[in-house]
């Protein structure tokens, strides 16, 4: 279970600060671009957070089609804060949030992860592959 002093909610709550530092935190290139990131994270479909009093220490967006998919995309922990069970708290709020969806999907980025997502019931895809365009 996650840490008893973590809060969760999902209200947009977070300032373009404090998502700059959590995502620089964890090494991600999008932390670079906070203006972009805070603007993609105000328009998400949904955003679940986990707070330490008032330092944002965890995150995780969707991004869904009101009916029947939802894409679980940033799921992501300070590092002084992982081995706590926040990220499963938060995977399994989205899994909450959308079960009368048809289909909620995840593609980790490293193929080491594959096993947390498994954990919480993802299965991969049998013949799937993940594909992007990076404009970057």
């Amino acid at each position: 279970m996650a840490n008893e002093g973590i809060t969760f909610t999902d209200e947009k709550r977070f300032t373009q600060d404090q998502v700059e530092r959590l995502f620089l935190s964890v090494g991600w290139v999008s932390g670079k671009y906070p203006e972009r990131l805070y603007k993609a994270l105000m328009g998400s479909s949904t955003v679940f957070s986990a707070w330490d009093g008032d330092r944002l220490v965890g995150l995780v967006r969707v991004l869904d089609d009101t009916a029947m998919m939802a894409y679980m995309h940033y799921v992501l922990v300070d590092p002084e804060y992982q081995g706590q069970g926040i990220a499963g708290h938060m995977v399994e709020m989205v899994k909450q949030r959308y079960a009368d969806y048809f289909y909620i999907e995840v593609m980790p980025e490293e193929s080491k992860n594959a096993a947390f997502y498994q954990k919480h019931g993802f299965k991969i895809m049998p013949d799937g592959v993940a594909m992007q365009i990076c404009n970057g």
